[in-house]
C-alpha cells in the first residue's frame, strides 16, 4: 500500500514538474516570439499612423494597446505620461488602438479626426478627464464628447467631417489586426522594445522601462 502511495505521490510531482517546465518554456517562447517580431516584424508594434509621443529617435518604445472608453486605460493614462517625463529622451510612447468597448471606434475617429487640428494629445486626455460622463457603462452619452472637445478649440463642424476619412476606419482595422497578431485580449496592453509586460501593474510597467533603459543607454 506504501509502496503505492510513494508512487502516486511520485507520478503526480513529476506531472507537476513537467506542467511548471512546460509553463516556463512556453513563456519563454513567447518571449522569444515577441522579440523576434520586435526586431523582424516590427511594423506589427508601430505602425507609420501610430501617434507617438516624447522624443522620436528614444531608444526604448513603449507601445500601449489602448481604448478611450477604457476606465483601466484613463487610470494608467497620467502615470505613462510621468513614466515619459522620469525617462525623458530615452523613451517613447506609442499610441495603438484596442477598441473593444461599444463607442470607442466613435472616441478613436474623433481623437484621429482632432490630430487635423494639431490636438490630438489634448483630445485624449480631454476624452480621458471626462469618460465617466461620457463612457458611464450604465449610461453611455458619446454625443457629449462634441460638447466637450469645443473648449480646446477645436473646430466641431470640420471634426465632425474629417471623422468619415476612410483613413481613419483603416487605421482602426489595422490597428484590431495587429492587436489579434499579437494576442492582446485586454486594454491597456504595454509592450515595451516588443517585450510584453507578463505582470499587469504600474510598478511591472516601470521595471520594464527601466530594464530596457539599462540595455540601451
Amino acid at each position: 500500500m506504501k509502496n503505492k502511495t510513494y508512487l502516486y505521490i511520485g507520478s503526480c510531482a513529476l506531472i507537476l514538474g513537467a506542467f511548471l517546465l512546460g509553463t516556463k518554456l512556453y513563456k519563454d517562447s513567447k518571449k522569444d516570439a515577441f522579440s523576434f517580431m520586435a526586431k523582424e516584424n516590427a511594423e506589427v508594434f508601430v505602425r507609420p499612423h501610430s501617434p507617438r509621443f516624447g522624443n522620436p529617435e528614444a531608444k526604448v518604445v513603449l507601445i500601449e494597446f489602448l481604448d478611450p472608453e477604457c476606465e483601466t486605460c484613463r487610470l494608467f493614462y497620467p502615470h505613462v505620461k510621468n513614466l515619459i517625463k522620469e525617462y525623458e529622451g530615452k523613451v517613447q510612447l506609442v499610441v495603438r488602438y484596442a477598441p473593444f468597448h461599444g463607442n470607442s471606434k466613435i472616441a478613436v475617429a474623433a481623437v484621429e479626426a482632432a490630430k487635423k487640428q494639431n490636438l490630438y494629445w489634448e483630445s485624449l486626455e480631454l476624452l480621458y478627464k471626462r469618460q465617466p460622463e461620457w463612457g458611464s457603462h450604465h449610461n453611455p452619452r458619446i454625443d457629449l464628447i462634441f460638447d466637450f472637445l469645443p473648449a480646446l478649440g477645436l473646430d466641431i463642424k470640420k471634426l465632425k467631417e474629417d471623422m468619415k476619412d476612410p483613413a481613419i476606419n483603416e487605421i482602426i482595422e489595422q490597428d484590431t489586426k495587429d492587436l489579434r497578431t499579437l494576442g492582446v485580449r485586454a486594454t491597456p496592453t504595454f509592450f515595451v522594445n516588443g517585450r510584453p509586460l507578463e505582470k499587469f501593474g504600474f510598478n511591472f510597467l516601470k521595471d520594464l522601462i527601466q530594464d530596457e533603459v539599462q540595455r540601451n543607454y
